[in-house]
This record gives structure tokens, C-alpha cells and sequence, in this order.
């Protein structure tokens, strides 16, 4: 895991998933595995706006790309 994605906040939403006890592996492997996640909507995203003849990256672009790469 990258320094982007800090391991307090995993802990946090660990926590508001409903665990009593957070372990730090666990909570740097959630922090892994979004921020694969996170590329992957990314890359989506970025063509999405391509596809559309922009350069600028919008929220509704992420919205669609998240759809897709989370359905997979």
C-alpha cells in the first residue's frame, strides 16, 4: 500500500462495517485492495472522458466507471 491511502481511516470504516476489534494487517489489506480498486475506476473513468472528447476527468464519469468495474 501506497502512502495515499492512510490506515487510520481503514480502521474507521473496518469499524462502521460492524467489527469489534480491527487487526492492522486487516486494515492495511483493505487499504491494498481499495486502492486497486480505486486504479481500476480511475482507468475506467479516464476513458469514459475520452470517449466523450474531454481531458477532464468528471464525477459522473467515476459514477459510470465504479458501476462497471464493480459489477465485475
Amino acid at each position: 500500500m501506497t502512502d495515499e491511502i492512510k490506515v487510520a481511516p481503514m480502521h474507521k470504516l473496518i469499524k462502521r462495517a460492524g467489527a469489534e476489534r480491527v487487526s492492522e494487517e486487516s486494515a492495511v489489506a483493505l487499504g491494498v485492495a481499495l486502492e486497486e480498486i480505486g486504479v481500476k475506476v480511475a482507468k475506467e473513468a479516464i476513458d469514459y472522458a475520452r470517449h466523450a472528447g474531454r481531458k477532464t476527468v468528471k464525477a459522473r464519469d467515476i459514477e459510470i466507471a465504479a458501476k462497471k468495474v464493480l459489477e465485475r
